[in-house]
């Protein structure tokens, strides 16, 4: 039987927002305080769970559908799950939330498109500006931001470290993982 509940640590944002590098920071950290951790990070997922998936409104719905299914399946086992996907739309996070009750933490990590743009590695945003990428999220396809979101992260204002700081502590005052 594991010593802590299980939960989820839905992070939700805009690509570059800084999703995957909070959470490589977080599940570490939380390991080191004893709880058993899964990352569930967007592209791994529609690498290995979701591939063949495009990027059109079903699609995405059914990306997010099989995301929450795993970490639902998890986190009632006592895994704490970390998700980094876009998860753009409301109504799908919504779902998830009520899957999974109180064990669902939504945390908004919030940047511009316009910052977003300039941590852009791949390029992906520079091609979405030109119309090469079609749907592609908060340039020609729309994100929902949270409104009532368990915690907000605003990467353009405070560092990765200090965003990790303030998931693991709301991960310590839902759960009781003190180190």
């Amino acid at each position: 039987m594991s010593e802590h509940p299980g939960f989820t640590i839905w992070f939700t944002g805009l690509s570059g927002a800084g999703k995957s590098t909070i959470s490589e920071i977080v599940a570490p950290a939380l390991r080191e305080k004893g709880l058993k951790i899964e990352v569930l990070d967007g592209d791994v997922v529609r690498t290995n769970l979701s591939k063949g998936l495009g990027f059109s409104k079903e699609d995405r719905d059914t990306n997010i559908r099989r995301i929450a299914f795993v970490a639902d399946l998890l986190s009632r086992n006592g895994v704490g799950v970390i998700t980094a996907a876009i998860s753009p739309y409301a109504e799908i996070r919504d779902e998830a939330h009520e899957t999974m009750g109180d064990r669902f933490l939504e945390v908004y990590v919030k940047a511009s498109v316009e910052e977003c743009a300039k941590r852009d590695v791949k390029g992906l945003y520079e091609k979405a500006f030109k119309g090469e990428i079609k749907e592609f999220t908060g340039v020609s396809d729309p994100y929902e931001a949270p409104e009532n979101a368990a915690l907000v992260l605003d990467t353009e204002n405070e560092t990765p470290e200090e965003s990790a700081q303030k998931v693991i502590a709301l991960v310590e005052e839902k759960v009781g993982a003190r180190a």
